[in-house]
C-alpha cells in the first residue's frame, strides 16, 4: 500500500515578494491600529540629537523596543529622562521601512517616580560595594611607571586587543602582553570575566592588569556592573585599569579599579611609558649629570688651589717661625761661646797634655804651657 502526500508549498515560479513589498505589508499591519497605546517600561540609552529629537530604548524584564520622540513633543516633555527611569509613554507603533525596524513614536512621556529593575539592581550593587570600601580612594594603588608584563582581560574577538597591542608596541616595544580571553557581554559574560580575573593572579611576574572592552551601549556593559566581577577585580594582586570604552556613564569596575581609562587605547597609554619620553629624560639627565660633574670638578679644583695656597702660606709661616727660633738660640749659644769670652781679652791656659789649667796649683814652675787667645795659641812658661 502506497501513501501519497501532497504539500501546498509554493514553488519558485509562484509570486515572490520583494523586501520592499514585505516591509510595506508589515507596516500596514502594524500601523493598522489607529489609537495610541500607553506603554510602561524602563528608559535606557536616551540620546538627544542636534535636531531636537529624542531616541531611546524602552525595556522591561525580558523585552525591549526602540523609541523616538520628535522635537515638537520633546520640547513639551521638558528634560530628557535619565537612563534607568521607569516611565509611562503614549506611543504609536510604526515600522521604519528602509531598515525594517519596529519602533514606537512617542507623543507623551510621564515618569512613574520609580527606578527600573536594572537601575535598582545597579544601585543595590553600588551601595553594597560602597559599604565594603571597594570605592575608597585610600585602597587605590599607583600604576607602575615602567610596566613590562601586562595582562589584558577582554573578548578575544573584540577590537580592544588590537588597540592595546598597537599602542603598547608603539610606546614600549619591550612590554609583554598576556591576553586572557573572556566574553564581555551577553549570557555567561559575568562568569567568564570572574574566571579570567582569577586566572590573572596566576601569571608570574605580572606588573599590571587591564580589564575592559571597546565601545558599546549601556546594556552591552552590564557585565562590568556585576557584583561578582567587581569583587574579582578588587582581588587582583597587581594594580588594575578599567577601560570600559566609549561610554559616558561610568561602570562600577571603573570605580573599583585603581585607575580608569575612557578607552582601551587610553588604558594602554596609561599602562606603559613612552620610549621617546624616556629617551628625552635620559638625555636630559645625562646633560644635567655632565653639567653637575663639571661644576663639581671646577669647584674641587678651586678648593684644591686654595688649599695649596693656604698650605704654602702655612709652611712658610712655620719655617719662618722655626728660623726665628733657631737664630735666637744661635745668638744665645754664640753669646755663651768660650771664643766670645776670649774675644773680650781672656785667655785659656793648657798644659802639654792639653788639659785646661784651672787652679793655681795646676801651674808648675818652669813648665811650658800654651795660652789660647781669641786669634790663636801663644807659647808661655810659668815663672
Amino acid at each position: 500500500m502506497t501513501l501519497s502526500l501532497s504539500l501546498n508549498i509554493p514553488s519558485a515560479t509562484d509570486q515572490v515578494w520583494s523586501v520592499g513589498q514585505l516591509s510595506a505589508s508589515v507596516k500596514r499591519l502594524i500601523e493598522g491600529h489607529p489609537m495610541p497605546l500607553w506603554v510602561r517600561g524602563e528608559v535606557v540609552q536616551c540620546k538627544v540629537w542636534s535636531s531636537g529629537h529624542w531616541y531611546f530604548t524602552l525595556r522591561d524584564k525580558r523585552n525591549q523596543v526602540k523609541c523616538c520622540m520628535w522635537k515638537m513633543h520633546a520640547e513639551r516633555a521638558g528634560k530628557p529622562p535619565a537612563d534607568g527611569t521607569e516611565v509611562f509613554v503614549l506611543a504609536r507603533p510604526v515600522l521604519y521601512e528602509e531598515k525594517g525596524e519596529f519602533q514606537l513614536v512617542i507623543s507623551r512621556i510621564l515618569p512613574t517616580s520609580a527606578l527600573g529593575r536594572g537601575q535598582q539592581e545597579l544601585e543595590r550593587v553600588k551601595a553594597l560595594l560602597q559599604k565594603d570600601g571597594l570605592f575608597d580612594p585610600s585602597r587605590k594603588r599607583p600604576v607602575p611607571s615602567y610596566a613590562c608584563t601586562i595582562a589584558l582581560v577582554t573578548s578575544p574577538d573584540g577590537a580592544a586587543i588590537h588597540d592595546v597591542a598597537t599602542v603598547t608596541r608603539k610606546r614600549w616595544p619591550c612590554a609583554r602582553l598576556f591576553v586572557v580571553g573572556a566574553r564581555v557581554q551577553g549570557d555567561g559574560a559575568v562568569g567568564e570575566l570572574v574566571r579570567a580575573l582569577r586566572l590573572v593572579n596566576r601569571i608570574p611576574g605580572l606588573d599590571l592588569c587591564i580589564v575592559g572592552r571597546g565601545g558599546g551601549g549601556r546594556e552591552d556593559l552590564a557585565a562590568f556592573n556585576s557584583e561578582a566581577v567587581c569583587r574579582a577585580l578588587a582581588d587582583v594582586r597587581v594594580p588594575t585599569i578599567s577601560a570600559v570604552g566609549h561610554e559616558i556613564d561610568i561602570s562600577l569596575t571603573d570605580l573599583v579599579a585603581d585607575l580608569r581609562a575612557a578607552t582601551p587605547s587610553a588604558a594602554a597609554e596609561l599602562a606603559v611609558a613612552d620610549r621617546r619620553d624616556v629617551l628625552r629624560l635620559v638625555d636630559d639627565l645625562s646633560v644635567r649629570l655632565a653639567s653637575g660633574l663639571t661644576g663639581r670638578t671646577r669647584l674641587a679644583g678651586v678648593r684644591l688651589a686654595r688649599s695649596v695656597d693656604r698650605l704654602q702660606t702655612g709652611m712658610d709661616r712655620a719655617i719662618e717661625a722655626r728660623r726665628t727660633l733657631t737664630d735666637r738660640l744661635a745668638a744665645q749659644l754664640d753669646a755663651l761661646s768660650p771664643l766670645r769670652v776670649l774675644g773680650r781679652g781672656y785667655a785659656v791656659p793648657f798644659d802639654r797634655a792639653g788639659r785646661v789649667l784651672k787652679r793655681r796649683a795646676d801651674f808648675i814652675k818652669d813648665e811650658s804651657i800654651r795660652l789660647r787667645v781669641a786669634d790663636g795659641d801663644v807659647r808661655a812658661r810659668v815663672e
